[in-house]
């Protein structure tokens, strides 16, 4: 008994050790730039002057700041845990030394060793047909294969998106999330350095994935990228998006915001895997926009973090467009995943599909909170929203926060919601089965899981299952 108490003692000293290898370390970093902390008006001035951003883009940013000041906190939140964040203690923008290259020997030594060390030299060579890699503020390393370059595919970091398609930035940015959204749209709108950009001319297929990878390496850092995706009339592209950042004793603050456009008859899938430290808040704007025959699909994964809120959203505003969002969160120790999706019908013979599951463990609070809405004509809708919550442990929450606006009569809605928790007949079947308390378990949680992961490309559900188990570490009692 005593040497299988110490295997597993063993084993759970190796999971905390391949965590901090992988995911937890950090670097010293040289910075060309690190802005004071706090917001003001000098410091947009700053970050649009380095980058050399038209006038336009510069009024944006200053008019967003006002908005910013100018709102309050949202209410129906964890206001104790918003309450936390020293805004006047992050570091609103930093640049690494050394400029975006697209020659991974380029890239300086101390953030390849970073990405080397998450493995995504490795997935750009082995099927990814793009890759963007930003370290705090900037986009440090970006290519992407020949042949989609020659199809027209437009795939940059959004600094240079801007630089070198301000024509499309200008008629698309802003468009599905005004600044006036909500405070935190505001917040990135005012300091945003980053992110993604993404256009796909007509009637081509993007054939592989392309990807972008965000971390946060410093103490007290803010990140706000901002990713804009337009997939023009027919064409078809799928986005993969990955997110960590180490453990410090302080917060850090993540604040990005995603807006997508799938013009008549495209075709956008939209993963995300965010992994972030326990002392992350991660307070997020996702949405889209489909015009007609248009679909769109959100797999949406959250691990890590203090505080996450993210609701991705799917604006259905052309006949027959369909959408569909796919979401997890895995609650801990002192974290609350305050997850969800909307979607909202303003078109008719419109259709969306949403499947949320949640794990909260140990005091881990995972909340669901979605919006359903069918506007007045959007008649022959179809709505189908599924909520499943796994609790393990006495003291594990989970909550449902489900609205329906119906306007439209002519509407089929249907909503599910579920909470159980790990059954103890289960554990005693597959422990008589000689598997371990924590290996049944995590069977179990895997089990749960996997209409997610059957989602991801392989090499992707591998690594979320590894994440669950490093999570789940520890889970007996």
């Amino acid at each position: 008994m005593s040497e299988s108490l110490d295997k597993q003692k063993k084993d759970l000293s190796q999971l905390n050790n391949d965590y901090a290898t992988k995911y937890g370390f950090h670097d010293p970093v040289d910075y060309f730039h690190r802005g004071a902390k706090g917001l003001s008006h000098e410091l947009v001035e700053m970050i649009s002057r380095l980058k050399n951003e038209p006038q336009w883009m510069s009024d944006i940013r200053h008019r967003a700041l006002d908005v910013y000041l100018s709102k309050p906190m949202p209410q129906w939140a964890n206001t104790k845990m918003l309450s936390e964040i020293d805004y006047n203690d992050i570091y609103y923008f930093m640049k690494p030394v050394g400029e975006n290259s697209t020659d991974w020997n380029d890239v300086p030594e101390y953030i390849k060793k970073t990405f080397d060390r998450l493995g995504i030299p490795e997935a750009e060579q082995k099927f990814l047909g793009g890759v963007t890699a930003q370290y705090e503020s900037e986009v440090v390393y970006h290519s992407m294969k020949e042949d989609l370059q020659k199809q027209g595919i437009i795939f940059l970091g959004m600094d240079d998106g801007l630089r070198e398609h301000e024509d499309i930035v200008k008629k698309f940015f802003g468009t599905v999330i005004p600044m006036t959204d909500n405070k935190f749209a505001a917040l990135n709108t005012c300091v945003w350095s980053g992110g993604s950009f993404i256009y796909v001319p007509p009637g081509i297929e993007v054939k592989v994935p392309l990807q972008a990878y965000f971390r946060i390496n410093a103490e007290n850092m803010g990140q706000f990228e901002r990713t804009l995706i337009i997939a023009d009339k027919g064409s078809r592209v799928h986005y993969i998006e990955g997110c960590t950042a180490p453990v410090y004793s302080t917060d850090s603050l993540h604040s990005a915001v995603v807006e997508v456009i799938a013009l008549e008859d495209a075709y956008i899938r939209y993963t995300t895997i965010q992994n972030w430290s326990h002392n992350i808040f991660n307070l997020v704007t996702k949405r889209a926009t489909a015009y007609k025959n248009a679909t769109i699909e959100w797999v949406d994964g959250n691990l890590g973090s203090r505080l996450s809120m993210k609701y991705p959203c799917i604006q259905l505003v052309g006949e027959g467009a369909k959408g569909e969002i796919l979401s997890v969160a895995f609650a801990g120790q002192d974290q609350h995943q305050d997850t969800g999706a909307k979607v909202i019908h303003a078109a008719p013979n419109t259709s969306s599909r949403v499947t949320s599951k949640s794990i909260s463990k140990d005091n881990g609070r995972a909340s669901y909170r979605g919006l359903a809405k069918v506007h007045k004509h959007a008649v022959n809708s179809k709505i189908s929203v599924e909520c499943d919550a796994l609790l393990i442990g006495k003291n594990a929450r989970s909550d449902t926060y489900p609205t329906m606006e119906i306007d439209c009569e002519q509407v089929r809605v249907e909503h599910e919601a579920r909470v159980s928790k790990v059954a103890e007949e289960q554990l005693y079947y597959l422990t008589s089965r000689g598997l371990t308390e924590d290996d049944a378990r995590l069977l179990i949680v895997n089990g749960f899981m996997e209409p997610f992961t059957k989602e991801l490309p392989l090499e992707y559900a591998v690594e979320l299952n590894r994440l669950i188990e490093l999570e789940m570490e520890g889970s007996v009692g």
